[in-house]
Protein backbone atom coordinates (compact mmCIF):
# COMPACT_ATOMS: atom_id res chain seq x y z
CA UNK A 1 0.00 0.00 0.00
CA UNK A 2 1.00 3.27 -0.50
CA UNK A 3 2.39 5.85 1.81
CA UNK A 4 0.86 9.11 1.77
CA UNK A 5 3.41 11.73 3.03
CA UNK A 6 2.02 14.63 5.58
CA UNK A 7 4.21 17.68 6.80
CA UNK A 8 2.73 20.12 9.97
CA UNK A 9 3.88 23.07 11.20
CA UNK A 10 2.61 25.61 13.58
CA UNK A 11 3.71 29.16 14.08
CA UNK A 12 2.24 32.10 16.40
CA UNK A 13 2.66 36.07 16.57
CA UNK A 14 5.07 35.92 19.01
CA UNK A 15 7.75 33.25 17.19
CA UNK A 16 7.59 33.28 13.42
CA UNK A 17 9.74 30.55 12.16
CA UNK A 18 7.00 29.37 9.71
CA UNK A 19 9.68 29.72 6.47
CA UNK A 20 12.29 27.56 7.91
CA UNK A 21 9.42 24.92 9.05
CA UNK A 22 8.09 25.53 5.51
CA UNK A 23 11.30 25.26 3.39
CA UNK A 24 12.29 21.84 5.40
CA UNK A 25 9.27 20.21 4.85
CA UNK A 26 8.88 21.53 0.87
CA UNK A 27 12.38 19.74 0.87
CA UNK A 28 10.90 16.65 1.43
CA UNK A 29 8.82 16.74 -1.61
CA UNK A 30 5.78 15.83 0.79
CA UNK A 31 2.38 17.02 -1.88
CA UNK A 32 1.51 20.47 -1.05
CA UNK A 33 -2.05 19.26 -0.01
CA UNK A 34 -0.82 17.36 2.75
CA UNK A 35 0.87 20.53 4.04
CA UNK A 36 -0.82 21.78 7.39
CA UNK A 37 -0.39 24.73 9.26
CA UNK A 38 -2.18 26.56 12.04
CA UNK A 39 -1.14 30.33 13.21
CA UNK A 40 -2.35 30.19 16.60
CA UNK A 41 -0.20 31.31 19.88
CA UNK A 42 0.71 28.89 22.41
CA UNK A 43 -2.04 30.41 24.75
CA UNK A 44 -5.12 29.51 22.37
CA UNK A 45 -3.84 26.62 20.69
CA UNK A 46 -6.82 25.85 18.93
CA UNK A 47 -5.70 23.38 15.80
CA UNK A 48 -7.72 23.33 12.95
CA UNK A 49 -5.34 22.09 10.07
CA UNK A 50 -3.84 19.76 12.92
CA UNK A 51 -7.42 18.16 13.61
CA UNK A 52 -8.48 18.06 10.08
CA UNK A 53 -4.85 16.44 9.08
CA UNK A 54 -5.10 13.97 12.19
CA UNK A 55 -8.03 12.92 10.25
CA UNK A 56 -6.92 12.03 7.08
CA UNK A 57 -4.03 10.08 8.46
CA UNK A 58 -4.03 6.78 7.96
CA UNK A 59 -2.17 3.57 9.31
CA UNK A 60 1.45 3.48 7.98
CA UNK A 61 1.18 7.31 6.58
CA UNK A 62 4.21 9.21 7.53
CA UNK A 63 4.32 12.49 9.15
CA UNK A 64 7.19 15.17 8.99
CA UNK A 65 7.43 17.53 11.90
CA UNK A 66 10.06 20.18 12.49
CA UNK A 67 10.33 19.60 16.14
CA UNK A 68 8.40 18.06 18.62
CA UNK A 69 7.01 20.82 20.52
CA UNK A 70 4.89 21.29 17.46
CA UNK A 71 2.87 18.29 18.66
CA UNK A 72 1.52 20.44 22.03
CA UNK A 73 2.16 23.14 24.26
CA UNK A 74 3.38 20.75 27.17
CA UNK A 75 4.88 17.41 28.36
CA UNK A 76 1.60 15.91 28.65
CA UNK A 77 0.00 16.96 25.45
CA UNK A 78 2.85 15.87 23.36
CA UNK A 79 3.17 12.45 24.65
CA UNK A 80 -0.84 12.03 24.49
CA UNK A 81 -0.38 13.05 20.54
CA UNK A 82 2.70 11.13 19.90
CA UNK A 83 0.81 7.93 21.26
CA UNK A 84 -2.27 9.11 19.54
CA UNK A 85 -0.67 9.11 16.19
CA UNK A 86 1.76 6.47 16.08
CA UNK A 87 -0.97 4.09 18.78
CA UNK A 88 -4.06 4.35 17.71
CA UNK A 89 -3.72 5.68 13.93
CA UNK A 90 -0.59 3.36 13.43
CA UNK A 91 1.52 5.92 11.38
CA UNK A 92 5.01 7.31 11.63
CA UNK A 93 6.42 10.22 12.64
CA UNK A 94 10.04 11.76 11.84
CA UNK A 95 10.87 14.93 13.93
CA UNK A 96 13.75 16.68 11.50
CA UNK A 97 15.31 18.54 14.62
CA UNK A 98 15.77 15.10 16.56
CA UNK A 99 16.93 12.31 14.10
CA UNK A 100 16.74 9.50 17.12
CA UNK A 101 12.48 10.41 16.83
CA UNK A 102 12.07 8.48 13.41
CA UNK A 103 9.16 5.91 14.63
CA UNK A 104 10.54 3.83 11.05
CA UNK A 105 14.04 2.86 13.20
CA UNK A 106 13.79 0.12 15.44
CA UNK A 107 10.22 -1.05 15.41
CA UNK A 108 11.46 -4.22 17.24
CA UNK A 109 10.48 -3.38 21.10
CA UNK A 110 13.75 -2.40 22.07
CA UNK A 111 13.99 0.13 19.37
CA UNK A 112 10.35 1.47 20.53
CA UNK A 113 11.61 1.59 24.03
CA UNK A 114 14.11 3.73 23.03
CA UNK A 115 12.40 6.03 21.22
CA UNK A 116 9.78 6.31 24.15
CA UNK A 117 12.68 7.40 26.74
CA UNK A 118 14.09 9.62 24.04
CA UNK A 119 10.61 11.26 23.20
CA UNK A 120 9.50 11.75 27.00
CA UNK A 121 13.23 13.50 27.88
CA UNK A 122 12.66 15.61 25.15
CA UNK A 123 8.88 16.91 25.89
CA UNK A 124 10.17 17.63 29.33
CA UNK A 125 13.04 19.80 27.96
CA UNK A 126 10.74 21.37 25.45
CA UNK A 127 8.14 22.32 28.64
CA UNK A 128 10.82 23.53 30.74
CA UNK A 129 12.57 25.48 28.50
CA UNK A 130 9.20 27.46 28.05
CA UNK A 131 8.28 27.44 31.71
CA UNK A 132 11.81 29.05 31.77
CA UNK A 133 11.18 31.44 29.26
CA UNK A 134 8.01 32.78 30.79
CA UNK A 135 10.14 33.09 34.22
CA UNK A 136 12.72 35.46 32.47
CA UNK A 137 9.96 37.50 30.94
CA UNK A 138 8.04 37.76 34.21
CA UNK A 139 11.36 38.88 35.67
CA UNK A 140 12.51 41.16 33.45
CA UNK A 141 9.11 42.72 33.50
CA UNK A 142 9.44 43.42 36.97
CA UNK A 143 12.94 44.71 36.89
CA UNK A 144 11.69 47.40 34.32
CA UNK A 145 8.77 47.94 36.33
CA UNK A 146 10.74 48.79 39.43
CA UNK A 147 12.82 51.32 37.20
CA UNK A 148 9.97 53.11 36.32
CA UNK A 149 9.27 51.66 33.05
CA UNK A 150 5.64 51.84 31.74
CA UNK A 151 3.82 49.24 30.04
CA UNK A 152 0.98 49.28 27.88
CA UNK A 153 -0.59 52.04 25.90
CA UNK A 154 0.34 55.72 27.19
CA UNK A 155 -2.84 57.13 28.36
CA UNK A 156 -4.10 60.19 26.47
CA UNK A 157 -3.85 63.43 28.05
CA UNK A 158 -7.61 65.08 29.28
CA UNK A 159 -9.50 67.55 27.29
CA UNK A 160 -8.75 70.82 28.23
CA UNK A 161 -12.22 71.42 29.29
CA UNK A 162 -12.12 68.59 31.76
CA UNK A 163 -11.85 70.04 34.88
CA UNK A 164 -14.67 72.09 34.19
CA UNK A 165 -17.27 69.48 33.33
CA UNK A 166 -15.79 66.98 35.70
CA UNK A 167 -17.40 69.75 38.23
CA UNK A 168 -20.59 70.36 36.66
CA UNK A 169 -21.32 66.60 36.68
CA UNK A 170 -20.37 66.47 40.24
CA UNK A 171 -22.59 69.26 40.32
CA UNK A 172 -24.86 67.48 38.87
CA UNK A 173 -25.12 70.21 36.10
CA UNK A 174 -24.55 67.64 33.81
CA UNK A 175 -25.72 63.75 33.55
CA UNK A 176 -23.10 61.50 32.72
CA UNK A 177 -24.07 61.07 29.40
CA UNK A 178 -23.85 64.37 28.61
CA UNK A 179 -20.50 65.11 30.68
CA UNK A 180 -18.97 62.40 28.60
CA UNK A 181 -20.13 63.58 24.94
CA UNK A 182 -18.66 67.46 26.35
CA UNK A 183 -15.31 65.79 26.47
CA UNK A 184 -15.49 63.13 23.25
CA UNK A 185 -15.35 60.16 25.42
CA UNK A 186 -17.46 57.45 26.01
CA UNK A 187 -19.53 56.98 29.73
CA UNK A 188 -17.13 54.23 30.84
CA UNK A 189 -13.89 56.10 30.01
CA UNK A 190 -14.60 59.60 31.50
CA UNK A 191 -16.54 57.90 34.57
CA UNK A 192 -13.11 56.31 34.88
CA UNK A 193 -10.74 59.53 34.30
CA UNK A 194 -13.08 61.03 36.65
CA UNK A 195 -12.12 58.78 38.86
CA UNK A 196 -8.85 58.93 38.90
CA UNK A 197 -9.06 62.53 38.87
CA UNK A 198 -10.67 62.71 41.88
CA UNK A 199 -7.40 60.92 43.35
CA UNK A 200 -4.81 62.95 41.84
CA UNK A 201 -6.66 66.00 42.65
Amino acid sequence: MLTNQYGYLRVSTKEQHEDRQLAALRALAIPEENLFMDKQSGKDFQRPQYKKMVKRIQRDDLLYIKSIDRLGRNYEEILEQWRLLTKEKGADIVVLDMPLLDTRRGKDLMGTFLSDIVLQVLSFVAENERSNIRQRQAEGIEAAKAKGVKFGRPSTPLPENFDQVYRAWRGKKLTLQEAAAACAMPRGTFYSKAMKFETTT
